[in-house]
């Protein structure tokens, strides 16, 4: 069952999307306020997109190390789940908007996210072990950890499992890439 809000009550409507074909096209009438609104079954064409400037950037960066772990970003409003890889040294985190030029975008209808909201940084320490550190990029909402935000120009180490929060956005951070 897939849910879907009015854009003018906020009120949410559920439907059954395996009766219905990817590409189809859905008109919905809110019982609340009784506006007819649309929505399309299917994989959103900002994710092909997206791949697409993703490969890009993947060519470009190439012979820098790749295996450093990954987050899992979950919409809390639709429960839309996407894993994005992380490499060595700052990987900025945000809102995906063609031309946005953060390198861990990820695509989100959350208006509490900026466009360059986060940075995990990836390092090694003296041992030769990987380091996770999150700072907020002076971000609108802010950045929480264990429900505590973090502080301008704060850092703070995070380790396999972290849960932080970006808007109304839940991010995990997974160190070993075949988790």
């Amino acid at each position: 069952m897939k849910r879907v809000r009015c854009p003018k009550c906020d009120t949410y409507i559920t439907f059954d999307e395996t009766k219905y074909e990817p590409g189809q096209s859905l008109v919905f009438q809110c019982n609340e306020c009784g506006k007819q609104f649309g929505i399309r079954i299917g994989v959103s064409k900002l994710r092909e997109t997206q791949n697409k400037e993703n490969e890009l950037a993947n060519n470009q960066f190439s012979n820098l190390e790749t295996e450093c772990g990954s987050i899992v970003v979950i919409e809390n409003v639709f429960h839309y789940k996407q894993e994005l890889a992380l490499r060595m040294g700052d990987n900025v985190i945000g809102k995906y908007q063609k031309g946005n030029p953060v390198n861990t975008p990820f695509e989100t209808v959350d208006p509490s996210v900026d466009l360059n909201h986060c940075t995990i940084n990836v390092s090694r320490d003296k041992h030769g072990e990987l380091c996770y550190t999150l700072s907020d990029n002076n971000s609108n909402t802010g950045t929480f950890v264990d429900n505590i935000e973090l502080k301008p120009r704060e850092r703070r180490r995070i380790e396999n499992g972290t849960l932080f929060t970006i808007g109304a956005t839940s991010i995990i951070l997974r160190t070993n890439p075949s988790e």
